[in-house]
């Protein structure tokens, strides 16, 4: 009997030659370039250096389009696999954390909690996170309003970054991290994500990172950029905001919730208080997590945001916290507040939220200098 052979499997990836005609913004490991493509003229892409090299002028590259032929509104540009004819140094130093593991864009990177580094004797000892207050978010557009609330509460506060891998998996493809780079104690890529200051293997060696390697007095931990979401109860990136509320817990932390709150999403499973968080901090987070509501939306949206509290279990406590000052310090963010498209202040339910959030954290700091830190606890 002939061989048959089976008829071979659809393709993933919408694959694309073509020659670089200009180059543009540089970030912390990406470069910003347009790409002239037989039939389909000149496309955005994106480079990232530590990768596959400093795509220049002329060269010929080799893309990936699928997001951008989709047109997603965070990924949609063309990504550089390779530039063939100029690749890049082999890689030299320690490292062997796989991220991105058993794709064709695997990466190997130095893990904080690796044999082979400085902080392998300090991390193999780490167990707790020593009461340090940490707030979750389930979107990386809340990273800046928190951090915000925070620094605005206390600007000598040391805040580390934790970015998980539910979204972008490249800390570079965040434009946010470039210009709060100067702000943070630093970035901490964890799971598959990668490319922060510093790498680890887990969200929980990275939480200890941030408090024991880097000196951290607060941490954030959100994903990366973009968010995937189904219009279905449990399938939503977001929900890992849940586990990351765990993980704070078991290692001794104090998790702090910053609700995503809308009142200009058209799509009402968002509005008020978004079903993402109810799921995420309510049935997920079993360690309970305080969640933070801004005083400065009790008279538009106060009745709404205590009605869909209402549900939550009684491990979760409710915290109102007074957000003076909070708009002003908002409106002077050195990057521009968005999330799904919408900007501050159509948006100020969102960042409001996020900066109560951050500010609550700051003030269970032990500092004494923290003016207002026995109002913290506001109504509950």
């Amino acid at each position: 009997m002939p061989f048959s052979a089976s008829p071979p499997p659809p393709t993933r990836i919408r694959w694309r030659r073509g020659t670089v005609t200009a180059t543009g913004r540089r970030g912390r490991d990406s470069l910003q370039l347009t790409v002239e493509v037989a039939d389909e003229g000149q496309l955005p892409a994106l480079a990232y250096p530590s990768m596959v090299g400093i795509p220049q002028v002329g060269d010929e590259v080799l893309l990936n389009t699928t997001a951008l032929a989709q047109g997603l509104g965070t990924g949609g540009v063309a990504l550089v696999v390779a530039v063939p004819d100029r690749l890049p140094p082999d890689p030299a130093g320690p490292g062997h954390l796989v991220k991105a593991r058993y794709t064709p864009l695997q990466v190997t990177v130095s893990g904080v909690d690796e044999q082979e580094t400085e902080h392998h004797e300090l991390m193999a000892e780490a167990d707790s996170l020593d009461g340090m207050p940490v707030v979750v978010a389930d979107l990386h557009s809340a990273l800046p309003a928190i951090l915000i609330g925070m620094l605005a509460t206390d600007p000598d506060l040391k805040v580390a970054y934790v970015m998980t891998d539910g979204g972008a998996l490249p800390a570079a493809f965040s434009r946010t991290l470039d210009t709060l780079a100067s702000s943070l104690a630093g970035v901490i890529t964890v799971g598959q994500a990668f490319g922060g200051d510093l790498e680890a293997v887990t969200l929980h060696t990275g939480l200890l990172a941030a408090r024991h390697v880097l000196g951290a007095d607060l941490a954030i931990v959100t994903q990366g950029p973009g968010n995937l979401g189904t219009g279905t109860p449990w399938g939503f990136s977001g929900v890992a905001a849940g586990e990351a509320c765990n993980a704070v817990t078991v290692l001794g932390g104090e998790p702090i919730g910053a609700l995503r709150i809308s009142d200009a999403d058209p799509r009402t499973r968002h509005r008020g208080v978004s079903h993402h968080s109810l799921t995420a901090f309510g049935r997920v987070a079993l360690g309970g997590v305080t969640l933070i509501a801004p005083r400065g939306l009790s008279s538009e949206l106060g009745g709404q945001i205590d009605e869909d509290l209402a549900g939550q279990p009684e491990r979760n406590v409710v915290v109102w916290v007074d957000t003076d000052g909070l708009d002003d310090a908002l409106v002077l963010s050195p990057v521009p507040l968005r999330t799904m498209g919408r900007g501050y202040p159509e948006e100020r339910a969102y960042f409001l939220a996020a900066a109560a959030a951050g500010r609550y954290a700051a003030l269970l700091v032990p500092a004494p200098d923290v003016a207002g830190a026995e109002t913290a606890s506001g109504d509950q």
